[in-house]
């Protein structure tokens, strides 16, 4: 494998099955999964200036030290992993989230600049291996938040593989056959113990209170679904056009290991 892989695929693709298998047979790669701090990905994590960062730790004294346990700093920034933090109110964990960058909470120039500094930092020889760090939150962005034209997503992801490509990129890409029975089952599998789902009334909210679910009226699974196809086309073409030979397309819970390996 080369230095850096990246795992993308649809939700329930089996992403974090993958990233703990990988982490296993190849233990000489730092393993980062959603949510944690990671070198590359901001997913879940507040990304605050000095001033804000020490307003948390003021405002929410009974978790400042869980909340400096979870915090890197990266220039002038704080990043904290918050939702690795078991706080017992709800409120603290909306009002962390309002320092992330993503949902169009920054401009997108901003945004951009960002995440392609960050790309730039990555230490060329490390040897890490990345769960939804390249397409997934990205492009969710992009397509609903900031409703980007297709050619202009494609151009972000051609910008970010210029600078990652020399360093040893790889991405391992999960292809789901059925997309409409593949969100059948997770819903299914992300319930509570009394069947009642959990996963699927916030994915539907995200979709449709995003300005791109609002233009175009959003409002149940059918939508979920043309949404979930329409951004397999979009990663399918930036894999065939982009990222070409660096992408290994695997089927969904059918692949073998050795397969990536050779």
């Amino acid at each position: 494998m080369k230095n850096h892989v990246f795992i993308e695929g649809l939700q329930g693709s089996g992403k974090t099955t993958l990233l703990r298998s990988l982490s296993q047979k190849f233990p000489e790669y730092k393993a980062y999964y959603e949510g944690d701090i990671s070198p590359v990905e901001l997913a879940w994590c507040s990304y605050m200036t000095k001033t804000q960062y020490e307003e948390a730790l003021q405002k929410y004294p009974h978790v400042e030290q869980e909340i400096k346990q979870w915090t890197k700093q990266e220039g002038g920034r704080y990043i904290v992993a918050y939702t690795r933090i078991l706080a017992d109110m709800r409120e603290f964990y909306e009002w962390m989230e309002r320092f992330e960058i993503y949902n169009a909470r920054v401009p997108f120039d901003t945004f951009h600049d960002i995440i392609m500094n960050r790309y730039r930092a990555l230490e060329p020889d490390s040897k890490n291996l990345f769960e939804c760090s390249f397409f997934q939150n990205s492009m969710e962005d992009m397509m609903l938040y900031y409703q980007m034209p297709e050619q202009d997503i494609e151009d972000f992801y051609r910008e970010a593989y210029e600078i990652i490509k020399p360093k040893g990129f790889q991405m391992l890409y999960l292809q789901s056959g059925n997309i409409r029975d593949n969100i059948l089952q997770i819903k299914k599998e992300r319930s509570d113990e009394n069947g009642v789902e959990l996963w699927y009334p916030l994915m539907l909210k995200y979709l449709q209170e995003s300005p791109y679910g609002k233009v175009h009226g959003f409002e149940g699974f059918d939508d979920m679904i043309a949404h979930f196809e329409r951004r397999v086309a979009i990663e399918e073409r930036i894999i065939r056009e982009v990222l070409k030979e660096d992408c290994t397309v695997l089927t969904a819970k059918e692949y073998r290991l050795e397969e990536i390996k050779n």
